[in-house]
């Protein structure tokens, strides 16, 4: 729980994630953590595979991915975490896109061999629209790779937050209260099939590497999906 002694501001999801750019990178983020060691299993081998990283934020998955073989386009609406993610290295071999993921991609018709979408779909309000928009520009034998914040995590009182450097708020970026019923439908409505379906949960692994996980102990933090074109 936040420090309750701290102002807390609400934003829209845009303006807060420019303003948690300046320090998305270099929090002790416990999800971040558990996602790192589950991700890279379900996306595979990525050498010379055309993929889009719906959502970039600052480029975290996107430039490793890149560095990996893969042609990558990124797309996200923030302006700030676009900017940081441009200023790393290895940036200028990546195609990046802004635009809100909340309306048609702008893409072609089965363009990717692999979509990701990683720690956004708490904030996706229309997830039949997202869905069917990374169904129509997966290609017909290509995956598409979801992760995002349990819906369990949502009765600790926990969604997306940060403590802006500048003011010492704890700032709440606008969130939508999916379910898991909510991303499997969606994934049911777009067409896709699911071929994988994971729930990981806060343990003492965890919690040796990231001191703010131990207020989730025993909880699911993290839910994994992985979908094909039908």
């Amino acid at each position: 729980m936040p420090d309750q002694a701290k102002p807390i501001v609400e934003t829209s999801t845009q303006e807060g994630y420019d303003l948690w750019s300046k320090v998305y990178d270099d929090e002790d983020n416990p999800l971040i953590t558990l996602e790192m060691d589950y991700l890279d299993g379900l996306i595979g081998d990525v050498r010379g595979l055309n993929l889009l990283d719906v959502g970039c934020g600052t480029g975290r998955h996107s430039i490793r991915l890149s560095d990996a073989g893969a042609n990558v386009t990124a797309v996200d609406f923030s302006d700030g975490m676009l900017s940081r993610a441009k200023a790393k290295s290895g940036a200028e071999e990546i195609r990046f896109v802004q635009q809100d993921i909340q309306g048609r991609l702008g893409f072609e018709d089965h363009s990717f061999d692999r979509v990701i979408c990683c720690l956004v779909l708490d904030h996706i309000s229309e997830l039949d629209l997202l869905f069917r928009e990374m169904r129509r520009v997966c290609r017909t034998e290509g995956e598409i790779v979801i992760s995002v914040m349990h819906p369990a995590i949502l009765l600790t009182g926990t969604r997306a937050r940060f403590t802006d450097p500048d003011t010492g708020a704890v700032t709440y970026p606008e969130s939508v209260p999916n379910q898991v019923s909510d991303y499997v439908m969606a994934a049911t409505n777009a067409g896709t099939r699911l071929v994988h379906l994971s729930e990981h949960l806060v343990d003492e692994g965890l919690m040796a590497r990231s001191e703010r996980a131990r207020k989730y102990q025993g909880w699911p933090l993290l839910l994994l999906m992985k979908l094909m074109p039908e």
